[in-house]
């Protein structure tokens, strides 16, 4: 059997950052997947679930309702390591291309006060696995450490 392509990279290089994951094709359009990656695998703690559920709640809503994205969007979620999320868009697109995007999204998620959207039992398999401040914690310490001054080390996979 293939090794999917996450699985080539060498996760012990692997900064927190924005990488290109794949490029595939849905008959004439590119669909790029991008690595979200939040914590440094393997030498940084992973973030707990409730945290990473609310984030998913949160991106998802943001995105999903994002006057210039929003028809892009297919899809958006962790990683089961819980060191980060993927974000598919329909389109041939750089990590560059989705700085000001991703740091928009920060932003909402960091700035996020009040009821999760789809934080209630008849919106949500476990709505009761959210934790609002640290989601908000996590989100600006992303958007400080490594989205306001991104290098290009954080937007390609290291070799």
């Amino acid at each position: 059997m293939e090794k999917i392509a996450s699985f080539t990279v060498d996760h012990l290089k692997l900064l927190p950052g924005i990488y290109v994951s794949r490029k595939d094709k849905a008959g004439e359009t590119v669909i790029t997947t991008f690595d979200i990656r939040m914590t440094r695998p393997n030498f940084e703690p992973v973030m707990n679930t409730a945290e990473v559920h609310t984030m998913e709640h949160l991106g998802a809503t943001f995105l999903r309702n994002h006057k210039d994205w929003k028809e892009k969007v297919l899809y958006f979620g962790p990683m089961g390591c819980r060191t980060g999320f993927y974000l598919l868009l329909a389109g041939d697109y750089s990590s560059k291309d989705i700085v000001p995007l991703m740091k928009e999204m920060f932003i909402f998620m960091r700035d996020f006060e009040g009821h999760v959207p789809g934080d209630s039992a008849a919106e949500c398999g476990n709505h009761l696995d959210m934790n609002l401040p640290m989601a908000n914690y996590l989100a600006g310490k992303y958007l400080e450490n490594v989205l306001e001054n991104i290098t290009d080390e954080r937007l390609n996979y290291p070799n």
